[in-house]
């Protein structure tokens, strides 16, 4: 006999481990029951780290938008002969990273497309120059793709890419290029990019050289409630093994300029419900993460803020610069001044406050 939700969801409040079709369970909620599963990760984000909401001061540095791939979720990547493409050479990248340093930014985040060029070593020569024209500033870059990528122009292993990369001054590493962590669905909006195994064997190399890194998902387009809880469940069995995850970030889906919208296989998005029930769902299941990230970027401020009322408790960053998710058809993603954030934090009661890449508090 199925428990009463309510009952499952004092008994995960009290220490129960949630299971995948539990969790199948609450993903799928249409009715007013969303609002007590956002209530109860709502608590249980108090108990875990309280009411601080965090953010960090950084900046986006987007490379390039060449790529040899062509995922179908994606509207930034574009193809040598294309009208519109960039790419940033040495110049380019220090000026931005002398950019970052003068706006007191503690993280430069770099990802981007994969050249055609690109091996191991052009990765690590962008790391090497923000490093020299911002000392001190914490670099958060790559993804599994691209480690992989760089790996394979290189002929070298993914371990050693890695401790390239960590050489160069990489000091964690982005935990896209996860998409859903499902080989069925990768298959249809990513058949080019690495599948799940290599993902995961990537990042815990990653994590065993003492290099964290976020984890991500891409939700609303062509998959299932059970997907997203199988998702949930790799990434909450890699924390048990590694530890290395810094937070979780729920990325929703824009759908407006990217083919596999526009060649009908995907949802035109997902909905505020299914907004709101990943953040909560998120923050009930991953039991061993500390930190749920709203991104602004991909929800819009107003919701959010919302999320923060569903088990998040961090903002993101101020970015300065963000080129994917405004290709892809979001709208006012470049900025948001720490003000904004204080203000959406203040209206619900909490306090906003600065944090490094991996979660320490900032005085002020």
């Amino acid at each position: 006999m199925t428990p009463p939700l309510r009952q499952v969801l004092k008994d995960v409040l009290a220490g129960h481990r949630l299971t995948e079709e539990e969790a199948v369970r609450l993903l799928s909620t249409r009715d007013r029951g969303v609002w007590e599963i956002a209530a109860a990760a709502d608590e249980l984000r108090e108990q875990k780290v309280g009411d601080v909401v965090t953010y960090v001061r950084n900046q986006n540095i987007n490379v390039t938008n060449l790529c040899v791939n062509a995922c179908g979720f994606c509207g930034f990547s574009r193809k040598p002969g294309d009208a519109d493409t960039f790419f940033y050479g040495e110049a380019t990248v220090r000026e931005k990273a002398r950019q970052a340093h003068e706006r007191s930014v503690t993280e430069v985040c770099t990802v981007s497309a994969l050249h055609p060029e690109f091996d191991a070593q052009s990765y690590v020569d962008v790391y090497a120059w923000i490093r020299d024209e911002a000392p001190g500033i914490y670099i958060h870059a790559s993804n599994p793709m691209e480690v992989a990528y760089a790996a394979q122009k290189s002929g070298l292993s993914t371990r050693e890419v890695l401790i390239e990369m960590q050489a160069a001054g990489l000091g964690t590493l982005c935990g896209t290029a996860a998409e859903i962590l499902v080989d069925d669905v990768r298959a249809v909006i990513c058949p080019d990019k690495i599948d799940t195994a290599t993902w995961v064997r990537i990042i815990k190399e990653a994590h065993r050289l003492g290099i964290r890194s976020t984890a991500t998902i891409m939700f609303g387009h062509c998959e299932s409630e059970a997907d997203r809880a199988r998702h949930l469940s790799v990434l909450r069995e890699i924390q048990d093994e590694t530890g290395g995850f810094t937070e979780f970030v729920p990325l929703s889906f824009i759908h407006k300029n990217t083919p596999l919208y526009r060649a009908g296989l995907a949802r035109p998005g997902a909905t505020g419900r299914e907004d709101l029930l990943m953040f909560a769902v998120s923050r009930l299941f991953l039991d061993n993460f500390d930190h749920i990230q709203a991104s602004w970027v991909k929800l819009g401020t107003k919701m959010a803020g919302m999320a923060l009322l569903s088990g998040a408790d961090d903002l993101g960053g101020t970015l300065f610069e963000e080129s994917i998710s405004r290709e892809a058809g979001a709208r006012d993603t470049d900025y948001l001044d720490p003000a904004e954030m204080r203000r959406i934090a203040a209206d619900l009661g909490r306090t906003l406050r600065q944090r490094t890449t991996i979660y320490t508090l900032l005085p002020g």
